[in-house]
Protein backbone atom coordinates (compact mmCIF):
# COMPACT_ATOMS: atom_id res chain seq x y z
CA UNK A 1 0.00 0.00 0.00
CA UNK A 2 1.31 3.54 -0.85
CA UNK A 3 3.06 5.58 1.99
CA UNK A 4 0.27 8.08 1.38
CA UNK A 5 -2.59 6.37 1.35
CA UNK A 6 -1.01 4.66 4.87
CA UNK A 7 -0.87 7.86 5.89
CA UNK A 8 -4.83 9.09 5.15
CA UNK A 9 -6.07 5.36 7.14
CA UNK A 10 -3.56 6.85 9.70
CA UNK A 11 -6.02 10.09 9.50
CA UNK A 12 -9.54 8.62 9.73
CA UNK A 13 -7.57 6.24 12.64
CA UNK A 14 -6.38 9.41 14.91
CA UNK A 15 -9.83 11.40 14.24
CA UNK A 16 -11.66 8.13 16.15
CA UNK A 17 -8.72 8.52 18.83
CA UNK A 18 -8.63 11.95 19.80
CA UNK A 19 -12.35 11.92 19.32
CA UNK A 20 -12.54 9.11 22.26
CA UNK A 21 -10.13 11.27 24.42
CA UNK A 22 -12.52 13.72 24.50
CA UNK A 23 -10.93 16.37 22.14
CA UNK A 24 -13.80 18.48 20.63
CA UNK A 25 -14.83 17.19 17.50
CA UNK A 26 -14.12 20.51 15.67
CA UNK A 27 -10.05 20.47 17.06
CA UNK A 28 -10.13 16.61 16.64
CA UNK A 29 -10.84 17.50 12.37
CA UNK A 30 -8.47 20.55 12.45
CA UNK A 31 -5.21 18.65 14.09
CA UNK A 32 -5.95 14.98 12.73
CA UNK A 33 -6.21 16.63 9.16
CA UNK A 34 -3.03 19.30 9.65
CA UNK A 35 -1.09 16.60 11.00
CA UNK A 36 -1.08 13.87 8.79
CA UNK A 37 -1.23 16.68 6.07
CA UNK A 38 1.52 17.92 6.80
CA UNK A 39 3.90 14.18 6.99
CA UNK A 40 2.65 13.78 3.40
CA UNK A 41 3.03 17.02 1.80
CA UNK A 42 4.38 19.32 4.22
CA UNK A 43 3.22 22.97 3.72
CA UNK A 44 2.48 23.23 0.45
CA UNK A 45 -1.01 21.11 0.80
CA UNK A 46 -2.42 23.54 3.16
CA UNK A 47 -1.57 26.64 0.31
CA UNK A 48 -5.12 25.87 -0.86
CA UNK A 49 -6.58 25.34 2.06
CA UNK A 50 -7.57 29.71 2.31
CA UNK A 51 -9.22 29.19 -1.25
CA UNK A 52 -11.20 26.19 -0.03
CA UNK A 53 -12.67 27.68 3.43
CA UNK A 54 -13.40 30.92 1.40
CA UNK A 55 -15.37 28.69 -1.01
CA UNK A 56 -17.12 27.27 1.18
CA UNK A 57 -18.25 29.68 4.01
CA UNK A 58 -18.96 32.12 1.11
CA UNK A 59 -22.01 29.90 -0.59
CA UNK A 60 -24.76 32.15 -0.78
CA UNK A 61 -27.20 29.43 0.13
CA UNK A 62 -25.30 29.08 4.05
CA UNK A 63 -26.59 32.44 4.89
CA UNK A 64 -30.19 31.03 5.40
CA UNK A 65 -28.64 29.21 8.60
CA UNK A 66 -28.82 31.59 10.63
CA UNK A 67 -31.86 32.78 9.80
CA UNK A 68 -33.59 29.54 10.58
CA UNK A 69 -32.02 29.37 13.51
CA UNK A 70 -32.82 32.94 14.58
CA UNK A 71 -36.42 31.89 13.68
CA UNK A 72 -36.17 28.68 16.04
CA UNK A 73 -34.45 29.93 19.28
CA UNK A 74 -37.38 32.82 18.62
CA UNK A 75 -40.28 30.68 18.48
CA UNK A 76 -38.71 28.18 21.09
CA UNK A 77 -38.51 30.99 23.61
CA UNK A 78 -42.00 32.12 22.64
CA UNK A 79 -43.34 29.19 24.46
CA UNK A 80 -45.38 27.99 21.53
CA UNK A 81 -45.40 24.27 22.58
CA UNK A 82 -46.89 24.88 25.79
CA UNK A 83 -50.21 26.14 24.51
CA UNK A 84 -50.33 23.72 21.91
CA UNK A 85 -50.16 20.65 23.56
CA UNK A 86 -53.07 22.14 26.13
CA UNK A 87 -55.17 22.43 23.08
CA UNK A 88 -54.17 18.87 21.36
CA UNK A 89 -54.73 17.41 24.93
CA UNK A 90 -58.39 18.84 25.49
CA UNK A 91 -59.38 18.48 21.77
CA UNK A 92 -58.37 14.48 22.08
CA UNK A 93 -60.89 14.35 24.72
CA UNK A 94 -61.37 10.53 26.06
CA UNK A 95 -59.16 8.99 23.21
CA UNK A 96 -56.41 6.96 25.05
CA UNK A 97 -52.66 8.08 23.97
CA UNK A 98 -54.39 11.73 23.40
CA UNK A 99 -51.22 14.11 25.00
CA UNK A 100 -48.81 11.53 23.41
CA UNK A 101 -50.90 12.47 20.23
CA UNK A 102 -50.48 16.20 20.95
CA UNK A 103 -46.66 15.35 21.49
CA UNK A 104 -46.00 13.77 18.40
CA UNK A 105 -48.00 16.76 16.37
CA UNK A 106 -46.09 19.49 18.52
CA UNK A 107 -42.75 18.00 17.70
CA UNK A 108 -43.82 17.61 13.75
CA UNK A 109 -44.51 21.52 13.73
CA UNK A 110 -41.72 22.75 16.17
CA UNK A 111 -39.41 20.74 13.71
CA UNK A 112 -41.23 22.30 10.31
CA UNK A 113 -40.79 26.25 12.57
CA UNK A 114 -37.60 25.56 13.81
CA UNK A 115 -35.39 22.34 13.07
CA UNK A 116 -33.11 22.71 15.85
CA UNK A 117 -33.50 19.15 17.50
CA UNK A 118 -32.27 19.93 21.22
CA UNK A 119 -34.13 22.91 21.35
CA UNK A 120 -37.18 21.07 20.74
CA UNK A 121 -36.44 18.22 22.86
CA UNK A 122 -35.74 20.53 25.89
CA UNK A 123 -39.04 22.62 25.19
CA UNK A 124 -40.89 18.98 25.21
CA UNK A 125 -39.05 17.61 27.89
CA UNK A 126 -39.48 21.16 30.09
CA UNK A 127 -43.16 21.68 29.42
CA UNK A 128 -44.68 17.97 29.08
CA UNK A 129 -42.88 15.54 30.57
CA UNK A 130 -43.92 16.24 34.37
CA UNK A 131 -47.79 16.68 32.87
CA UNK A 132 -47.27 13.71 31.50
CA UNK A 133 -45.81 11.98 34.90
CA UNK A 134 -48.34 13.75 36.65
CA UNK A 135 -51.26 12.53 34.35
CA UNK A 136 -50.31 8.51 34.69
CA UNK A 137 -48.12 7.88 31.45
CA UNK A 138 -45.76 5.48 31.54
CA UNK A 139 -42.45 7.38 32.48
CA UNK A 140 -40.31 5.24 29.32
CA UNK A 141 -43.10 5.98 26.99
CA UNK A 142 -43.23 9.42 27.73
CA UNK A 143 -39.50 9.73 27.83
CA UNK A 144 -39.51 7.56 24.31
CA UNK A 145 -42.41 9.88 22.71
CA UNK A 146 -40.58 13.11 23.60
CA UNK A 147 -37.29 12.14 22.42
CA UNK A 148 -38.49 10.55 19.19
CA UNK A 149 -40.90 13.60 18.28
CA UNK A 150 -38.49 16.04 19.09
CA UNK A 151 -35.71 14.47 16.58
CA UNK A 152 -38.85 15.28 13.76
CA UNK A 153 -36.54 18.66 13.07
CA UNK A 154 -33.96 16.35 12.25
CA UNK A 155 -36.27 15.87 8.99
CA UNK A 156 -39.13 17.63 8.45
CA UNK A 157 -37.90 21.01 6.34
CA UNK A 158 -36.75 23.87 7.18
CA UNK A 159 -33.91 21.30 8.51
CA UNK A 160 -30.65 22.90 8.67
CA UNK A 161 -28.99 19.21 7.93
CA UNK A 162 -30.73 19.48 4.38
CA UNK A 163 -29.20 23.08 3.74
CA UNK A 164 -25.72 21.29 4.63
CA UNK A 165 -26.52 18.22 2.20
CA UNK A 166 -28.15 20.61 -0.76
CA UNK A 167 -24.47 22.46 -0.81
CA UNK A 168 -22.50 18.82 -0.31
CA UNK A 169 -24.83 17.20 -2.61
CA UNK A 170 -24.85 20.04 -5.45
CA UNK A 171 -29.06 20.42 -5.34
CA UNK A 172 -31.20 23.06 -4.78
CA UNK A 173 -32.65 23.60 -1.10
CA UNK A 174 -35.97 23.58 -2.33
CA UNK A 175 -35.75 20.28 -4.12
CA UNK A 176 -34.35 18.58 -1.11
CA UNK A 177 -37.22 20.37 1.25
CA UNK A 178 -39.67 18.87 -1.35
CA UNK A 179 -38.33 15.76 -0.78
CA UNK A 180 -38.36 15.06 2.82
CA UNK A 181 -42.03 16.33 3.35
CA UNK A 182 -43.38 12.91 2.54
CA UNK A 183 -40.76 11.12 4.57
CA UNK A 184 -41.35 13.20 7.47
CA UNK A 185 -45.27 13.09 7.26
CA UNK A 186 -44.45 9.41 6.83
CA UNK A 187 -42.59 9.12 10.29
CA UNK A 188 -45.06 11.40 11.96
CA UNK A 189 -47.99 9.05 11.05
CA UNK A 190 -45.86 6.13 12.03
CA UNK A 191 -45.48 7.71 15.39
CA UNK A 192 -49.10 8.95 15.96
CA UNK A 193 -50.29 4.99 15.10
CA UNK A 194 -48.03 3.52 17.59
CA UNK A 195 -49.48 5.47 20.36
CA UNK A 196 -53.30 4.98 19.17
CA UNK A 197 -52.09 0.82 19.43
CA UNK A 198 -50.32 1.31 22.79
CA UNK A 199 -53.91 3.08 23.54
CA UNK A 200 -55.70 0.03 22.65
CA UNK A 201 -53.15 -2.76 24.33
CA UNK A 202 -52.12 -1.19 27.49
CA UNK A 203 -54.48 1.48 28.22
CA UNK A 204 -53.22 2.64 31.66
CA UNK A 205 -49.83 3.33 30.15
CA UNK A 206 -51.59 6.26 28.19
CA UNK A 207 -54.60 7.77 29.90
CA UNK A 208 -57.18 10.78 28.79
CA UNK A 209 -57.25 14.08 30.62
CA UNK A 210 -59.58 13.63 33.32
CA UNK A 211 -62.82 14.66 31.86
CA UNK A 212 -63.19 17.56 35.34
CA UNK A 213 -60.48 18.76 33.64
CA UNK A 214 -61.92 18.59 30.20
CA UNK A 215 -65.66 20.19 31.31
CA UNK A 216 -63.43 23.12 32.73
CA UNK A 217 -62.53 24.93 29.57
CA UNK A 218 -65.62 25.49 27.26
CA UNK A 219 -65.57 24.88 23.60
CA UNK A 220 -66.21 28.81 22.93
CA UNK A 221 -62.53 29.43 24.39
CA UNK A 222 -60.73 25.84 23.39
CA UNK A 223 -61.70 27.29 19.92
CA UNK A 224 -59.96 30.77 20.16
CA UNK A 225 -57.16 29.27 21.28
CA UNK A 226 -57.04 26.71 18.39
CA UNK A 227 -57.17 29.72 16.51
CA UNK A 228 -54.40 31.67 18.34
CA UNK A 229 -52.36 28.84 19.09
CA UNK A 230 -52.84 26.69 15.69
CA UNK A 231 -52.93 29.40 13.12
CA UNK A 232 -49.82 31.86 13.70
CA UNK A 233 -47.12 28.45 13.04
CA UNK A 234 -48.93 26.71 10.43
CA UNK A 235 -49.39 30.09 8.56
CA UNK A 236 -45.21 30.66 9.48
CA UNK A 237 -44.68 26.86 7.73
CA UNK A 238 -47.05 27.98 4.80
CA UNK A 239 -45.01 30.83 4.14
CA UNK A 240 -41.74 29.81 4.42
CA UNK A 241 -41.67 26.48 2.97
CA UNK A 242 -44.38 27.23 0.70
CA UNK A 243 -42.16 30.57 -0.52
CA UNK A 244 -39.29 27.79 -1.56
CA UNK A 245 -40.81 24.83 -2.66
CA UNK A 246 -43.27 27.11 -5.20
CA UNK A 247 -39.81 29.14 -6.72
CA UNK A 248 -41.36 32.54 -4.71
CA UNK A 249 -38.52 33.23 -2.86
CA UNK A 250 -34.71 31.89 -2.58
CA UNK A 251 -34.02 29.87 0.37
CA UNK A 252 -32.38 32.62 2.32
CA UNK A 253 -35.35 35.08 1.30
CA UNK A 254 -37.56 32.56 2.82
CA UNK A 255 -35.40 32.18 5.79
CA UNK A 256 -35.23 35.88 6.56
CA UNK A 257 -39.74 35.84 6.16
CA UNK A 258 -39.33 33.15 8.85
CA UNK A 259 -37.19 35.09 11.17
CA UNK A 260 -39.92 37.90 11.02
CA UNK A 261 -42.61 35.45 11.21
CA UNK A 262 -41.06 34.37 14.61
CA UNK A 263 -40.88 37.90 16.21
CA UNK A 264 -44.49 38.50 15.09
CA UNK A 265 -45.72 35.47 16.48
CA UNK A 266 -43.61 36.06 19.56
CA UNK A 267 -45.49 39.27 19.89
CA UNK A 268 -48.64 37.44 19.43
CA UNK A 269 -48.17 35.24 22.19
CA UNK A 270 -47.23 38.44 24.42
CA UNK A 271 -43.71 37.40 24.77
CA UNK A 272 -42.15 39.55 22.82
CA UNK A 273 -39.45 41.78 24.84
CA UNK A 274 -36.51 42.81 24.54
CA UNK A 275 -34.46 40.43 26.62
CA UNK A 276 -36.05 37.69 24.66
CA UNK A 277 -35.02 39.42 21.51
CA UNK A 278 -31.08 39.63 23.13
CA UNK A 279 -31.09 36.09 24.64
CA UNK A 280 -32.47 35.34 20.74
CA UNK A 281 -29.71 37.09 19.20
CA UNK A 282 -27.19 35.78 21.65
CA UNK A 283 -28.13 32.06 20.77
CA UNK A 284 -28.66 32.12 17.39
CA UNK A 285 -24.71 33.63 17.36
CA UNK A 286 -23.24 31.04 19.23
CA UNK A 287 -25.23 28.06 17.51
CA UNK A 288 -24.21 29.64 14.20
CA UNK A 289 -20.32 30.07 15.32
CA UNK A 290 -20.11 26.16 16.45
CA UNK A 291 -21.58 25.35 13.06
CA UNK A 292 -18.84 27.02 11.00
CA UNK A 293 -16.08 26.51 12.98
CA UNK A 294 -16.80 22.49 12.47
CA UNK A 295 -17.45 23.34 8.57
CA UNK A 296 -13.99 25.77 8.57
CA UNK A 297 -12.02 22.85 10.61
CA UNK A 298 -14.03 19.70 8.16
CA UNK A 299 -12.71 21.33 5.22
CA UNK A 300 -8.73 21.37 6.94
CA UNK A 301 -9.43 17.09 7.46
CA UNK A 302 -11.04 16.81 3.84
CA UNK A 303 -8.39 18.49 2.11
CA UNK A 304 -5.52 16.13 3.42
CA UNK A 305 -7.83 13.22 3.33
CA UNK A 306 -8.36 14.10 -0.09
CA UNK A 307 -5.06 14.65 -0.77
CA UNK A 308 -3.48 11.73 0.73
CA UNK A 309 -5.56 9.68 -1.98
CA UNK A 310 -8.18 8.69 0.45
CA UNK A 311 -11.14 9.27 -1.83
CA UNK A 312 -9.71 6.67 -4.32
CA UNK A 313 -9.18 4.19 -1.32
CA UNK A 314 -12.62 4.73 -0.63
CA UNK A 315 -13.63 4.03 -3.76
CA UNK A 316 -11.99 1.10 -4.03
CA UNK A 317 -12.58 -0.21 -0.58
CA UNK A 318 -16.03 -0.18 -1.71
CA UNK A 319 -15.85 -1.17 -4.64
CA UNK A 320 -15.66 -5.24 -3.03
CA UNK A 321 -18.50 -4.30 -0.89
CA UNK A 322 -21.63 -6.87 -2.97
CA UNK A 323 -24.64 -5.65 -3.57
CA UNK A 324 -23.69 -2.91 -6.33
CA UNK A 325 -24.67 0.22 -5.84
CA UNK A 326 -27.65 -0.97 -3.74
CA UNK A 327 -24.58 -2.39 -1.14
CA UNK A 328 -23.32 0.37 -1.16
CA UNK A 329 -26.29 2.59 0.12
CA UNK A 330 -26.97 0.31 2.95
CA UNK A 331 -23.17 -0.25 3.86
CA UNK A 332 -23.04 4.03 4.13
CA UNK A 333 -26.52 4.45 5.54
CA UNK A 334 -25.11 1.78 8.25
CA UNK A 335 -22.04 3.94 8.56
CA UNK A 336 -23.99 7.02 9.39
CA UNK A 337 -26.21 5.22 11.40
CA UNK A 338 -23.17 4.13 13.58
CA UNK A 339 -21.04 7.22 13.05
CA UNK A 340 -24.31 8.95 14.65
CA UNK A 341 -24.15 7.08 18.03
CA UNK A 342 -21.30 9.71 18.82
CA UNK A 343 -20.74 12.28 16.79
CA UNK A 344 -22.81 15.66 15.60
CA UNK A 345 -24.57 15.21 12.12
CA UNK A 346 -22.91 18.21 11.21
CA UNK A 347 -19.17 16.21 11.01
CA UNK A 348 -21.17 13.18 9.38
CA UNK A 349 -22.06 15.55 6.52
CA UNK A 350 -19.12 16.74 5.59
CA UNK A 351 -17.04 13.76 6.25
CA UNK A 352 -18.91 10.51 5.01
CA UNK A 353 -21.21 12.29 2.33
CA UNK A 354 -18.20 13.43 0.31
CA UNK A 355 -16.01 10.09 0.49
CA UNK A 356 -19.24 8.26 -0.79
CA UNK A 357 -20.22 10.95 -3.15
CA UNK A 358 -18.21 10.06 -6.35
CA UNK A 359 -19.77 6.15 -5.87
CA UNK A 360 -23.48 7.53 -6.02
CA UNK A 361 -22.47 9.87 -8.84
CA UNK A 362 -20.81 6.57 -10.58
CA UNK A 363 -23.58 4.22 -10.00
CA UNK A 364 -26.08 6.66 -11.16
CA UNK A 365 -28.03 6.84 -7.63
CA UNK A 366 -30.44 9.91 -6.96
CA UNK A 367 -28.53 12.26 -4.91
CA UNK A 368 -32.09 13.69 -4.04
CA UNK A 369 -33.30 10.35 -2.62
CA UNK A 370 -30.02 9.41 -1.49
CA UNK A 371 -30.35 13.01 0.97
CA UNK A 372 -33.58 12.08 2.42
CA UNK A 373 -32.41 8.64 3.00
CA UNK A 374 -28.96 10.05 5.10
CA UNK A 375 -31.68 12.62 6.77
CA UNK A 376 -33.69 9.65 8.06
CA UNK A 377 -31.52 7.71 9.07
CA UNK A 378 -29.16 10.28 10.92
CA UNK A 379 -32.76 10.76 12.96
CA UNK A 380 -32.63 7.46 13.97
CA UNK A 381 -29.17 7.71 15.24
CA UNK A 382 -30.12 10.77 17.63
CA UNK A 383 -32.12 7.95 19.44
CA UNK A 384 -29.60 5.43 19.70
CA UNK A 385 -28.28 4.59 23.50
CA UNK A 386 -25.81 4.80 24.72
CA UNK A 387 -24.38 7.95 22.82
CA UNK A 388 -27.86 9.40 21.33
CA UNK A 389 -28.08 13.20 21.86
CA UNK A 390 -32.03 13.23 22.20
CA UNK A 391 -31.40 11.04 25.45
CA UNK A 392 -28.66 13.57 26.78
CA UNK A 393 -30.60 16.85 26.34
CA UNK A 394 -33.45 15.23 27.87
CA UNK A 395 -31.58 13.77 30.62
CA UNK A 396 -30.28 17.04 31.05
CA UNK A 397 -34.26 18.42 31.85
CA UNK A 398 -36.02 15.49 33.04
CA UNK A 399 -37.79 15.64 36.90
CA UNK A 400 -35.34 13.37 39.58
CA UNK A 401 -37.84 10.65 39.33
CA UNK A 402 -37.02 9.69 35.73
CA UNK A 403 -33.47 7.51 35.43
CA UNK A 404 -31.45 7.28 32.50
CA UNK A 405 -32.30 3.87 32.44
CA UNK A 406 -36.20 4.81 31.94
CA UNK A 407 -35.11 6.96 28.83
CA UNK A 408 -32.59 4.02 27.04
CA UNK A 409 -35.89 1.86 27.50
CA UNK A 410 -38.19 4.57 26.08
CA UNK A 411 -36.73 5.01 23.03
CA UNK A 412 -36.40 1.54 21.66
CA UNK A 413 -39.45 1.43 20.29
CA UNK A 414 -39.15 4.72 18.63
CA UNK A 415 -35.80 3.36 16.78
CA UNK A 416 -37.65 0.20 15.54
CA UNK A 417 -40.53 2.58 14.38
CA UNK A 418 -37.88 4.86 12.57
CA UNK A 419 -35.79 2.03 10.86
CA UNK A 420 -39.28 0.69 9.33
CA UNK A 421 -39.34 4.60 8.26
CA UNK A 422 -36.34 4.38 6.51
CA UNK A 423 -36.96 1.02 4.82
CA UNK A 424 -40.00 2.41 3.41
CA UNK A 425 -38.64 5.06 1.78
CA UNK A 426 -35.12 3.20 0.58
CA UNK A 427 -37.78 0.69 -0.85
CA UNK A 428 -39.94 3.25 -2.53
CA UNK A 429 -37.89 5.92 -3.98
CA UNK A 430 -40.68 7.64 -4.99
CA UNK A 431 -41.53 8.98 -1.42
CA UNK A 432 -38.45 11.48 -1.86
CA UNK A 433 -38.65 11.94 -5.72
CA UNK A 434 -42.36 12.37 -6.22
CA UNK A 435 -43.06 16.00 -4.82
CA UNK A 436 -39.68 17.39 -6.27
CA UNK A 437 -40.38 16.15 -9.76
CA UNK A 438 -44.37 16.99 -9.62
CA UNK A 439 -43.96 20.49 -9.15
CA UNK A 440 -41.27 20.55 -11.58
CA UNK A 441 -38.26 20.91 -9.47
Amino acid sequence: MPWNEVLALACIGSFFVLLFLGVPVALTLAISGFFFGWLGFGTTLFNLLPARIYGVTANYTLIAIPLFVFMGVMLEKSRMADELMEVIGHISGNLRGGMGLGIIFVGMLMGATTGIVGATIVTLGLLTLPTLLRRGYDKSLACGTICASGTLGQLIPPSTILILLADILGESVGTLFAAAILPGLLLTGILAAYMLIVGMIWPDKVPPIPLEERRALPTRVLLMKVLKVGLPPIALIIAVLGSIIGGIAAPTEAASMGALGSILVAAVAGRLSWRTLVETVHSTARITAMMFFILICSQVFALSFRGLGGERLVHDAFSMVPGGTTGVMIFMLAIIFVLGFFIEWIEISYIVVPMFLPLMQAGGIDLVWAAALIATVLQTSFLTPPFGWALFYLRGVAPPEVTTLDIYKGVVPFIGLQLIALTLVFAFPGLATWLPEAIGW
